[in-house]
């Protein structure tokens, strides 16, 4: 099962002395919140009340190493099959991989690490610079980060769909930040209760809402994250075994 990562940054009210610290890349004043949406759009993991200036990497390394944290199963055999999906209506669903557990689809602002799919740099990855019979994919680098920001496609509408229903994260609060940050919570919060109760649309081929690693032991979980050969070699695997299979069926 493939889920995605993502970082909103959701605006806040903080004291002039504490701006640098939550200012962004963007000169936003937000904080930065690592959400992670399951393909049937409810989200199933979210931290909160990291500055909008930390890195991205940091607030993910400290999701895995809290208690109660990010769980990600380790000892993935790499030997495993690597199921490529051409045709997938679930949330542009487009491939996954068959080992234990989860894999999370991330941008290039996280390490290229076990259990974690980020897109390669210094190739096209938005879906709209794909279009056109002209842009088609050359390498499988390429054709990975077209099939990887479709994947992640659904994350951005789910996004949307959450500020869009709730104003109060369309702009930065004026309470105090402790309370904004019980705002956040809450509407993420709502938003799965609403799909919950009030979607009437199941989307197939989607494993249902329990957690599938939430009863893994700690020693069966990813504790800290490190870049290794193994995985990018694992990924670049991927990525051209997806390519050939295309090629073919082209």
């Amino acid at each position: 099962m493939t889920s995605a990562i993502a970082r909103a940054c959701e605006s806040v009210n903080v004291s002039a002395a504490d701006h640098p610290h939550y200012r962004t890349q963007k000169g936003e004043i937000t904080t930065n919140v690592l959400a992670i949406c399951s393909p049937i759009a409810k989200f199933i993991f979210v931290l909160l009340e990291w500055k909008g200036s930390t890195a991205d990497s940091r607030v993910l390394r400290n999701a895995i190493s809290r208690p109660h944290g990010l769980k990600v199963p380790k000892g993935i055999d790499f030997c495993d099959s690597i199921v490529w999906i051409q045709e997938q209506i679930v949330c542009q669903l487009i491939f996954c991989i068959s080992c234990l557990g989860y894999h999370y689809l991330c941008d290039v602002g996280y390490p290229n690490v076990e259990g974690f799919l980020v897109p390669y740099r210094g190739e096209r990855y938005h879906l709209s610079k794909w279009c056109g019979a002209g842009n088609a994919p050359t390498n499988p680098w390429k054709f990975f980060n077209m099939k990887h920001s479709s994947a992640r496609n659904c994350t951005e509408r789910v996004f949307g769909v959450l500020k869009g229903r709730w104003a109060i994260l369309r702009a930065k609060s004026y309470y105090l930040v402790k309370i904004q940050y019980r705002t956040i919570t809450a509407c993420y919060l709502l938003h799965n209760l609403i799909m919950r109760e009030m979607c009437q649309t199941t989307m197939p081929g989607t494993i249902d809402d329990e957690d599938s690693t939430s009863n893994e032991l700690d020693d069966e979980n990813i504790q800290f994250i490190e870049t290794s050969d193994e995985w990018t070699n694992f990924k670049d695997e991927l990525a051209m075994r997806m390519f050939d299979e295309w090629e073919q069926a082209s």
